[in-house]
């Protein structure tokens, strides 16, 4: 890692509504990675950056004309991924794209190729892998402590968009298709994959139970691998906080909740891990900051300190899940993914 803020990686932050002013937030003293510069159409934003210190900018290609600005992240609407994370390569930018990477296996796959060509690296927004509950359960899982995976079940639900205005990009089945899924499901899609590799089949179902958005506000979904276990999970847009994740092996089971969400400081994460005819045993993990984890991670990668934990495979096939879920819950039809 680097030592010192002048070895800091300077990024620009394209879009600064949620989720780019917190990443300003996070990113405000760290040692390794410098909000530089911020770029958002919008004055009012931008006036609102400047009044935390960053440079600002209306224009994204004068960003990616500057020296100065080694990488990008982007927390801009979903229909906007590909097109600026090709262009951040094009200019020899590394890039940090917010999930999802893109909205179809194209897409994503056009992504990954222009990064791999100009010898950038690409960064992606799903720090659930960072969190050290979790990575418990990858060693339980590697090691085969667990036994047989059978089966793993997971949700991520909150009610922080609900109050989103008419019209917001997260309500629209063409920006956000499947509900929750581009939200929080995706996360749960990435943990899977991560763990269990390719996915074969896709059942998905989306119901518009309040809030009345195009996209609908729950969504479930069952998938089954390539390896043989079947797994389950939902997203709810409209409910109090609940993050899940249970992976059912054939000698014991393991369990993660979250008392918050990732980018909500305290609370723990509470393990459970059971065996038959043995107490169960609770093992109890504080937050931590997992989204600058990643980003940390990203900028180690950058200075070639350490590999990016992620692989270009995995980052299409994750899009190419989600692409098949959206599919499913349109037409009532079982996915197979070849």
């Amino acid at each position: 890692m680097a030592e010192d803020r002048s070895e800091a990686v300077n990024v620009a932050i394209a879009g600064f509504g949620w989720w780019g002013q917190h990443m300003v937030r996070r990113l405000s003293d760290n040692q390794n990675i410098r909000p530089a510069l911020v770029i958002d159409p919008d004055p009012e934003r931008r006036e609102l950056a400047g009044q935390q210190g960053v440079r600002t900018t209306a224009d994204f290609d004068a960003a990616l004309a500057d020296p100065e600005i080694a990488a990008v992240i982007l927390t801009t609407p979903n229909t906007m991924h590909e097109e600026q994370v090709v262009a951040a390569a094009d200019a020899g930018k590394h890039v940090f794209c917010e999930k999802p990477l893109g909205l179809t296996g194209a897409s994503a796959r056009r992504s990954v190729a222009a990064c791999e060509t100009a010898g950038v690296i690409l960064g992606i927004g799903h720090e659930r892998r960072f969190e050290p509950a979790l990575m418990k359960v990858r060693s339980l899982v590697e090691e085969g402590a667990l036994g047989t995976i059978m089966h793993a079940e997971a949700a991520f639900s909150h009610d922080k968009l609900v109050n989103v205005p008419a019209g917001d990009w997260r309500t629209s089945k063409a920006v956000s298709p499947a509900a929750g899924m581009t939200a929080m499901g995706i996360h749960l899609t990435d943990l899977y994959i991560s763990l269990f590799g390719r996915v074969r089949t896709v059942q998905a179902l989306t119901a518009n139970r309040i809030l009345g958005w195009e996209t609908g506000d729950v969504v479930t979904v069952q998938l089954g691998f390539e390896a043989g276990m079947t797994a389950s999970l939902s997203a709810v847009l409209a409910t109090p906080h609940f993050i899940r994740f249970h992976v059912f092996g054939s000698q014991q089971w393991v369990e993660v909740r979250n008392d918050t969400h990732p980018d909500t400081p305290g609370g723990v994460a509470e393990l459970m891990l059971s065996r038959t005819g043995m107490p169960m045993s609770i093992e109890r993990y504080d937050w931590t900051d997992t989204v600058v984890a990643n980003l940390e991670a990203f900028a180690a990668a950058i200075h070639g300190v350490s590999d990016y934990p992620y692989t270009s495979e995995e980052l299409v096939h994750n899009i190419e899940v989600l692409e098949a879920i959206a599919q499913s819950a349109e037409n009532g039809e079982t996915v197979h993914l070849g």
